[in-house]
């Protein structure tokens, strides 16, 4: 059954130790076609991100930071920002172009983000805390929560490396059945800790079951569908946003003059372990993973929450 959340009693028991949740919110949905971070797919209306505010506040964040652009401010705290007010608190940061290191610049023309790696280092004000990272428009479950919320609440802010966690899901239970999607593609080593992150773009499922991708010399990359991936969930400390900083920057003095290539926040992580500035411990969950990606991913969205309220993991109404 579903924790019934005393608000009051959660906010007045929070300490300064208590995480920050970054929601990226910032992306474009050109293949969703539309904004889908506030798309309502829960049985009141609720979009996605709904659940993971509610799974984070049982899980003891204190804060919730979103990262989106300028251009749907006002339409996103009217129908987003709004529903947490009195529940939790909540911060707002801007992904801009123009937001960049060393005085580095946009190229005239661009007008794709820099991706998830910048969305963060555009955050780093607001992160003074232990904080974990998600998208917008994923749900994670109660569990990766919970995981994060006991990782980040009692890490050691001044150790070195920092120490980072990552929860991982299974690669065939993150697959759409509506298009390709990109995954990242983890190696830990035998203590649990992250060793690489692989990005790999145009994975599909195969019918036969597991997945593929399709490499440039036209051969095909099979996957058994066991493997680990990450789904940007992530746990840091604030240590390593010099770290990211410096990863982003050295990104722009090869790739600043680029046109889409992105900083991938799951690039960043590795280029951080390389250098012995991060490491990140793999939490492994049994939750569900679902997400939209595609807008016809959305009806086996819609029934997913639908049957989770059923079996009374959530309340039919998140704020009531």
């Amino acid at each position: 059954m579903f924790d019934e959340i005393d608000f009051v009693s959660l906010c007045e028991n929070t300490t300064m130790n208590s995480p920050t949740l970054l929601i990226l919110a910032a992306g474009m949905g050109s293949r969703y076609g539309g904004l889908k971070q506030i798309d309502p797919v829960g049985p009141s209306g609720e979009a996605v991100l709904d659940y993971s505010v509610y799974d984070a506040i049982r899980g003891g964040f204190k804060k919730i930071v979103f990262v989106i652009r300028r251009d749907f401010e006002k339409e996103f705290r009217e129908k987003v920002g709004s529903r947490f007010e009195g529940r939790i608190e909540v911060d707002y940061v801007f992904q801009e172009l123009s937001k960049l290191p060393g005085g580095h610049q946009c190229p005239v023309g661009r007008e794709k983000p820099w991706g998830t790696g910048h969305a963060v280092w555009c955050a780093r004000d607001a992160l003074a805390e232990p904080f974990a990272v998600i998208n917008a428009d994923d749900y994670y479950g109660a569990d990766s929560f919970r995981l994060l919320g006991a990782f980040l609440s009692s890490a050691d802010t001044t150790a070195a490396p920092a120490p980072c966690c990552m929860v991982g899901f299974r690669l065939d239970r993150t697959l759409s059945e509506h298009g390709t999607v990109s995954r990242g593609i983890c190696t830990a080593d035998a203590r649990g800790q992250l060793v690489t992150v692989e990005e790999c773009t145009a994975i599909e499922r195969v019918p036969s079951g597991g997945a593929r991708q399709k490499n440039a010399d036209g051969t095909m990359r099979l996957f058994d569908g066991t493997e680990t991936v990450s789904m940007n969930c992530w746990g840091f400390t604030p240590s390593v946003l010099p770290a990211l900083e410096e990863g982003l920057a050295g990104f722009l003095e090869k790739h600043g003059a680029e046109m889409k290539t992105e900083f991938y926040l799951p690039f960043a992580v590795t280029a951080m372990i390389e250098r012995r500035a991060a490491a990140v411990r793999v939490l492994s969950t049994p939750s569900s993973w679902f997400g939209i990606t595609y807008r016809d991913d959305r009806p086996r969205v819609v029934e997913a929450l639908r049957a989770l309220v059923r079996d009374g993991v959530y309340p039919a109404r998140l704020w009531a």
